[in-house]
């Protein structure tokens, strides 16, 4: 049972790839939480870039050209630290997609709430039905190969993600050019906030886990046409795409939308509303919000098959067997998929049906952000090793700088991922979430509950 397949023709090239790179970490759902900052959300996003984003690009570049397996991160971490630490990062990128779910498909029903009837969004039937339809239905599409997933990811990136960014970009000049009235001020006072603000720090983690998953289309590396040639090519148009749209959508939103009244759920929404009733375009405001939707179930899609490959073969190489593990006609993991969306859908009717689903969300966030980080930190500290222990291995694309350029990567990766994690321990002052003690017990035995199964499966194989 393998995933490589010699004689097959690979489906993707430069553009599915940069597709599945920008629909994996291009969120319309980030928007408003970067709006809230104002002027400021720049050097917010270009200090993210430093510290994380262009380290997560840099890394992927140089290991996927060296190792174009499918696999990805765990192809990389397995050679550099042996399979036991190759399977758990794997397992950790897994997890924290599956507890991420529950937020993003709430998200999608809460967007076409606002379609149907915007009190449905209080609805917890309504919810919990639109989640779980949505969640099955992207499962059957992902099922059915990787050129119909591809297909779908690079319809999601361009009409749901960057043409809804395009379009509330140039909004946002028109609304400028026109000198009407803004809620940003323009100086540099605005653009340099102060750091010392534990609100602000909070803020940069929130980005730090926003620009996660440059390295997840690494895992398709052996369906791809030329990975030499065209993975980092994808890398530098995904980026750029990227931090473009991110940041320059933000900031039409945070144009029009006072800071205090934007909502991290509606916030999109409500600009766009405001924007098209203003220049008398009410007409097209369903349109945005399908496409919004259309974008948001590309996302879902690109995640629920990426670490599940990486899974998949990580679980083949221990010698784990399992009928989970089976593979379809169409070379998908699909059982593997669907025991993933039978335990989304356990999580989400869990966490949906709760009385106080905010601060349990909030739980469920930070969790996935601390076991983000964790899988991050084993990315950056095999691109170390195996810049020393694999030095003769061919690669199309090495970091700058050689080992003063490795080093200085790895170290700002790793940092910024060490500080997201120690933030995330601290509540911010807006969510009720009781006791912080309690709280942070809750996350601690979390963590831990959800870093154990991968050392419980070997510990058992081994008797």
């Amino acid at each position: 049972m393998q995933i490589e397949a010699s004689n097959r023709v690979k489906p993707l090239g430069i553009f599915g790839l940069a597709m599945i790179n920008v629909i994996a970490v291009d969120s319309l759902r980030s928007l408003p939480a970067g709006a809230e900052y104002g002027l400021s959300l720049v050097f917010f996003y270009l200090l993210a870039a430093i510290c994380f984003f262009i380290p997560t690009a840099l890394v992927t570049a140089e290991l996927a050209t060296a190792w174009p397996n499918t696999g990805g991160v765990y192809i990389w971490v397995r050679t550099a630290f042996g399979q036991r630490w190759g399977l758990f990062t794997i397992w950790l990128q897994w997890i924290y997609n599956v507890i991420w779910y529950p937020t993003i498909l709430s998200f999608i029903a809460a967007t076409l709430a606002y379609l149907i009837d915007p009190n449905l969004a209080n609805n917890k039937i309504y919810m919990l039905g639109i989640v779980l339809g949505t969640l099955w239905l992207v499962t059957g599409l992902n099922c059915l190969g990787l050129r119909v997933a591809s297909w779908f990811t690079s319809l999601g990136a361009i009409i749901g993600t960057l043409i809804p960014m395009a379009i509330i970009t140039v909004l946002g000049l028109v609304w400028l050019k026109s000198g009407k009235p803004t809620e940003i001020h323009f100086s540099w006072s605005e653009l340099f906030p102060s750091l010392t603000n534990y609100n602000n720090l909070a803020f940069i983690t929130t980005l730090i886990f926003g620009l996660i998953g440059l390295e997840m289309s690494a895992v398709h590396a052996g369906d791809v046409r030329n990975p030499k040639r065209d993975y980092p090519r994808a890398l530098l148009l995904s980026a750029s795409l990227i931090l473009t749209s991110l940041i320059l959508a933000s900031l039409a939103i945070a144009i029009v939308i006072p800071p205090g009244k934007l909502s991290v759920l509606s916030g999109l929404t409500d600009a766009y509303v405001l924007f098209l009733n203003n220049y008398h375009l009410k007409g097209f405001i369903p349109v945005i919000i399908i496409l919004i939707i259309l974008g948001s179930c590309c996302g879902v899609s690109a995640w629920l098959l990426g670490p599940s490959r990486g899974l998949l073969i990580a679980a083949q190489e221990s010698g784990i067997k399992s009928m989970w593990l089976q593979l379809n006609k169409q070379g998908m993991p699909n059982r593997l998929l669907i025991l993933q969306a039978i335990i989304v859908t356990l999580l989400s009717s869990v966490f949906i049906l709760m009385p106080s689903v905010s601060s349990a969300y909030w739980l469920l966030s930070v969790m996935t952000a601390q076991l983000g980080v964790g899988f991050y930190i084993f990315m950056f500290a095999a691109a170390l090793r195996l810049h020393y222990k694999a030095k003769e291995t061919p690669r199309s694309y090495r970091i700058p700088g050689g080992k003063l350029g490795i080093w200085l990567v790895v170290i700002l990766g790793i940092a910024s991922c060490l500080f997201t994690f120690a933030v995330g321990f601290i509540p911010p002052p807006g969510i009720q979430i009781g006791s912080v003690a309690r709280f942070e017990t809750l996350l601690i035995i979390g963590v831990i509950v959800f870093c154990l199964p991968p050392f419980l499966i070997r510990s058992y194989r081994k008797k």
